[in-house]
């Protein structure tokens, strides 16, 4: 790496009432060994003492906030667009509920010297649960099923240290080079969060630039701490899915999707629901009451898909209902 000049890094998180995952993310940049970088911190509306907790403790550190929760996208896109007009060379989106290793970014220069044709990397993301455990890379699109299918799944940490292509890598530490979005422009903000970094690495693969996988580069990752509960990422899912489709496939490949994947699965959803609700309206007062929460919970979860696909065709996006 040049020792006349280290390119200047912004690193974004994105907060929503996550006070204490924030603040154990913020320590753990305290030992990044690289100078030239800056955290942004954007916070969506916190209702709790986020922002309070946050300027009291890291002080040196910028926090925008903004009045409502803009999501994933939303909100890593007003951070983005900041460190862009602050002459960012590079921009590190990352987790709110995730740790990083000292030389974090010094491993990610390194890799864009070593990979020039790069425009994306990721780092390699254990769980912070189980440290030898991976959380995923990202994935590569599986045309036949209509989804990706992911790299590295739970699996140990070992024997993953070479660097390789792939489809796109997982958002929870995304470092991008601002031609990158120059070329490309920012996240997708109707996805709000899920498949979001999927559609910025396809479109910038579209472009020319390689998305590499650089394992490198470790943090561990606390998963799915924004999620309420697998209702609300069930409906993300679904109806991100759908957006995803139509944003980047073919015609062609779109239609062939619907008629062998999507459409099946969708009369399957329709069809568990109607079935299941049949069932726990006709033998509830059979059910022991954990049982009956049990099948509650499954309902919802069938409920969430189906309203995410409604809504996906009836073009809502955003936030998503309050329940399901």
């Amino acid at each position: 790496m040049s020792s006349v000049y280290l390119p200047k890094i912004f690193i974004i998180i994105v907060n929503w009432n996550g006070k204490q995952d924030t603040l154990t993310c913020l320590s753990s940049l305290q030992s990044l060994d690289y100078s030239n970088y800056h955290v942004i911190i954007v916070d969506n509306g916190s209702k709790d003492d986020s922002i309070s907790a946050i300027k009291l403790q890291f002080p040196r550190h910028l926090l925008l906030e903004n009045q409502t929760n803009l999501g994933f996208t939303g909100g890593n896109n007003v951070g983005i667009q900041y460190a862009l007009d602050h002459k960012a060379d590079f921009v590190l989106l990352l987790n709110n509920d995730t740790k990083v290793s000292s030389d974090l970014l010094k491993r990610f220069m390194l890799g864009f010297q070593q990979l020039p044709k790069a425009g994306v990397l990721g780092a390699k993301i254990c769980l912070m649960q189980n440290e030898g455990k991976l959380d995923h890379f990202g994935g590569t699109w599986n045309q036949k099923k209509g989804v990706f299918d992911l790299i590295g799944l739970r699996a140990s940490d070992k024997n993953w240290d070479a660097a390789f292509c792939i489809d796109y890598v997982c958002g929870a530490a995304m470092m991008v080079k601002k031609e990158v979005f120059e070329q490309i422009g920012l996240l997708e903000p109707r996805f709000f969060l899920l498949w979001e970094e999927s559609d910025f690495c396809m479109r910038a693969k579209r472009k020319g630039f390689q998305i590499i996988s650089y394992p490198p580069a470790k943090i561990w990752h606390k998963v799915s701490a924004s999620f309420t509960g697998k209702t609300h990422s069930t409906y993300f899912w679904w109806r991100n899915r759908l957006l995803w489709i139509e944003r980047n496939c073919s015609f062609k490949h779109l239609l062939s999707i619907y008629i062998r994947v999507l459409i099946p699965e969708i009369l399957h959803l329709v069809k568990i629901y109607f079935l299941k609700s049949m069932q726990y309206a006709c033998f509830k007062s059979f059910y022991a009451k954990t049982e009956q929460e049990s099948k509650r919970h499954k309902l919802s979860t069938y409920k969430a898909a189906l309203r995410g696909i409604k809504d996906y065709l009836l073009r809502c996006f955003g936030p998503g209902p309050d329940c399901y």
